[in-house]
């Protein structure tokens, strides 16, 4: 029986989005086939061990990790890479066992940008999803779209905009925007996911608001140039040198956008599979492919696409852990091609130990 150590929480603002993920992991996991050791990351970094129970304290609309269970910590040793509690006294620790393959399922930043994975390859521990090339990549916006540029994939047009370039002159770099983007605008932390931090900008005085709230989350933001009513797809991908992708899902947000109530406190729409012309889904398969190696990645991503009102079909982003909650789209686009959840959890980990 593989152990697996599930990871979870984490540092970053989509904290509780990951505690979601988590506990429709560990109701999907094939429990004959695997001991899940599942390890909660406190909002301040610590490792703590849970029993696994991911449950919302009163008051609050959404889980997090408990800041009560024992200490542990992931170390290299001469027989592999072993998991070990760090005793009360904190001048001792006791040896919990070894670990065969991990499961991070982290969003944002010190958890789906490369550091936990870089972590995982030091002592050892192979894991699921992308490596820290791609991880970090993907999670960067500006950088992502850099990647994706380089490949010729259509995008739609944006700028970054650094903390420090609008703070010495924010007219200057209004005006720049101006000249290169028409309105409206979407402002976004170049750093984040789950919508956090998002604004939309119909003039330039909205702009200063909605940068000063993606700076909260990152000293740079993307400006992306909005759409008027375009359809918002996606699809999942997996693999990793042999590939499958999804037809497409179309969301339909309840909300003027997809920001984070209308994906996890509100009930948007999602329609599996979406109807879309065939060459429109044959289009989005072959880009969603080239998006997935545009930045080296593996295992397991989701693809996100606009179709604007004119048929232009543009690569929005990819996500490198995507959600795994009762509503996120990934597990719902694979279950429609007849691979439940619990076979999808395998396929991951599959994949992991294959690499």
């Amino acid at each position: 029986m593989k152990r697996v150590l599930l990871l979870y929480g984490g540092r970053s603002s989509e904290h509780e989005v990951s505690c979601l993920s988590a506990r429709s992991v560990l109701a999907a996991i094939d429990r004959s086939r695997y001991e899940v050791v599942p390890v909660g990351i406190t909002r301040e970094g610590r490792w703590t061990l849970t029993d696994g129970d991911i449950r919302t304290a009163a008051g609050r609309p959404l889980p997090e990790v408990a800041d009560a269970g024992p200490t542990v910590a992931l170390v290299g040793s001469k027989d592999g890479a072993r998991l070990v509690q760090v005793e009360e006294d904190g001048e001792s620790a006791r040896v919990l066992g070894g670990v065969d393959v991990a499961f991070p399922v982290l969003h944002g930043p010190w958890g789906e940008d490369g550091t936990v994975q870089g972590m995982l390859a030091t002592v050892g521990v192979p894991y699921v999803g992308a490596d820290v090339t791609a991880s970090s990549i993907g999670i960067d916006k500006g950088a992502m779209k850099a990647a994706f540029a380089a490949r010729g994939l259509p995008q739609g047009p944006y700028a970054t905009v650094h903390r420090r370039r609008w703070d010495a002159d924010a007219d200057a770099v209004a005006a720049g925007l101006e000249d290169r983007l028409p309105y409206p605008w979407f402002v976004k932390p170049a750093r984040q996911g789950s919508s956090i931090g998002i604004g939309r900008v119909s003039g330039r005085d909205h702009l200063e608001a909605a940068l000063v709230e993606a700076y909260r989350y990152d000293d740079v933001a993307i400006v992306e140039q909005g759409f008027a009513a375009p359809r918002e797809l996606e699809v999942g991908v997996l693999g990793n040198e042999a590939l499958e992708v999804t037809p497409p899902g179309e969301i339909r947000p309840s909300h003027e956008f997809y920001d984070f109530e209308a994906k996890y406190l509100d009930e948007s729409e999602l329609v599996v599979p979406a109807d879309v012309p065939d060459e429109v889904a044959v289009r989005i398969d072959h880009l969603a492919r080239e998006a997935y190696r545009a930045i080296g990645c593996r295992g397991m991503a989701r693809v996100d696409f606009f179709l604007t009102a004119d048929g232009r079909l543009l690569v929005n982003e990819i996500n490198t852990i995507p959600g795994f909650t009762p509503n996120s789209m990934f597990p719902r686009l694979w279950d429609a091609e007849g691979l439940a959840y619990p076979q999808l959890v395998d396929r991951l980990l599959d994949l992991a130990l294959e690499r």
